[in-house]
């Protein structure tokens, strides 16, 4: 099924197909928020604590196709409803709900997404926003046509170490920045064999729902459900699409970047079941007017990376961040590490003062000093205010869309090693014509 039929037979079930677009808007004057949350578990959990923090916020709508999470959920907000099928979610209860939070496992994102937005219901979609190309496109545009608030859930975002360095970067620090590295030791790779046999499924969990539009394929416990779907090319993105989203944010963001025009994955053979644990990813951006003509940007993954190098040699020989970015620039390198750290600004292999007060004289980063638990919330409170008229996000799937597109160009290249591929933004095309495929997927009815 494809996704345009997928979404419109949704839509359809949910008797609103015709409806005109203003009829879901959230009145002028509406000082309460009405959420329903779509997977309950795992990060799910926590999205639904920091939205319902708000002190605006009523959670209407709880969602999970496990049975125990679901029951979780329900415990800390007993008044509402509770559902295992999103699709029932939003056909019974789409005029009692006011914005949608997607915190599924990455290939139910974009359905979900879309559906609540045909309803036209502000979204809030946890990272990657999608599983595929073609979806982030589609949601970016479904958005922008019906002028909706949308957020991913890129916490970090908002965070003052995070909004630091996109100053100094964007108020020239290291003069125009010609190269960037980006890494992660995270292993959300599989270099293992397909699993062989099926196992029984475990009664609180509804294994054809956890599935939605991917393939079926049988139960096995500990490979899928929870948190292994990371690994498998079904169902998430490999840490590139987990970790890379976080650490590619702040770069992408403050050098102003568009898609890539070429990418090229050093990584083990494809297959077809399992990311690579290990991968070296490198893009070419266009310049922007804070870079050099062509930007560099090499990303790497698993356990002991990065390589050693002279762009990520540190002063007095110390440790690199286990996670992080380097940005190497014409006058100078900063260090952002991952997270909750300051930048470092490195001159001729020494460490440099910032005076931050020279970049931000008005102080409109806010507090200097970080504090997760004041800081993790306010991504998420944003939406809200969004949605209440009160704030803009700053993480729109306009912008975000964008982002993830990137990101899941480098993990079609894991699926060719070795091989340079050229892509085409304007058409949304791969030169290499067998790359194709994979922009997109078929939908299973469910």
């Amino acid at each position: 099924m494809k996704k345009r039929d997928f979404i419109k037979t949704s839509v359809t079930l949910a008797g609103s197909a015709l409806l005109p677009s203003s009829i879901f808007a959230i009145p002028k004057g509406v000082k309460r928020l009405r959420t329903a949350h779509i997977g309950v578990g795992g990060m799910g959990a926590a999205d639904l604590d920091s939205i319902a923090s708000h002190n605006a916020v009523d959670v209407v709508a709880l969602c999970d196709v496990d049975q125990n999470n679901l029951n979780a959920a329900h415990k800390l907000y007993p008044s509402a409803k509770t559902f295992i099928d999103y699709r029932n979610l939003l056909n019974k209860m789409k005029y009692e709900i006011d914005a949608v939070i997607v915190s599924t496992p990455d290939h139910s994102h974009a359905p979900a997404s879309l559906m609540a937005m045909e309803l036209d219901k502000p979204v809030y979609c946890q990272k990657p926003l999608t599983h595929y190309v073609s979806e982030a496109r589609a949601m970016r545009k479904l958005a922008e046509k019906k002028n909706l608030i949308t957020q991913m859930g890129i916490q970090v975002h908002s965070f003052y170490d995070y909004k630091l360095a996109t100053l100094l970067i964007q108020s020239g620090i290291i003069g125009k920045v010609k190269k960037v590295h980006a890494w992660s030791p995270k292993n959300w790779g599989y270099d293992g064999p397909i699993p062989k046999g099926v196992d029984s499924v475990p009664q609180e969990l509804d294994w054809n729902l956890w599935l939605g539009t991917s393939l079926e394929r049988p139960f096995k416990e500990k490979v899928y459900h929870p948190f292994n779907w990371r690994k498998l090319v079904d169902y998430g993105c490999g840490t590139l699409g987990d970790m890379g989203v976080h650490i590619f944010d702040t770069p992408y963001n403050a050098l102003a970047l568009d898609v890539p025009k070429t990418i090229i994955n050093k990584c083990r053979k494809p297959n077809g079941f399992g990311y690579p644990e290990h991968n070296k990813v490198t893009y070419t951006f266009p310049g922007t007017k804070y870079t050099s003509e062509t930007l560099t940007w090499i990303w790497s993954d698993g356990p002991g990376v990065p390589s050693s190098s002279k762009d990520l040699k540190l002063p007095n020989n110390d440790k690199l961040p286990l996670q992080g970015a380097m940005f190497i620039g014409e006058k100078g390198r900063l260090l952002l590490p991952h997270f909750m750290e300051l930048p470092k600004h490195i001159i001729d292999g020494k460490y440099q003062d910032i005076d931050v007060t020279k970049y931000d004289p008005n102080g409109l980063l806010g507090n200097t000093k970080n504090d997760y638990e004041r800081d993790a919330p306010k991504h998420y409170h944003q939406f809200v205010d969004a949605c209440l008229g009160n704030s803009e996000v700053s993480a729109p799937f306009s912008y975000s869309a964008r982002l993830t597109e990137t990101i899941l160009l480098g993990v079609i290249a894991g699926r060719f090693p070795n091989k340079t591929l050229h892509w085409d933004s304007e058409k949304a095309v791969f030169k290499e014509a067998e790359a194709n495929k994979f922009l997109s997927g078929e939908y299973r009815k469910f």
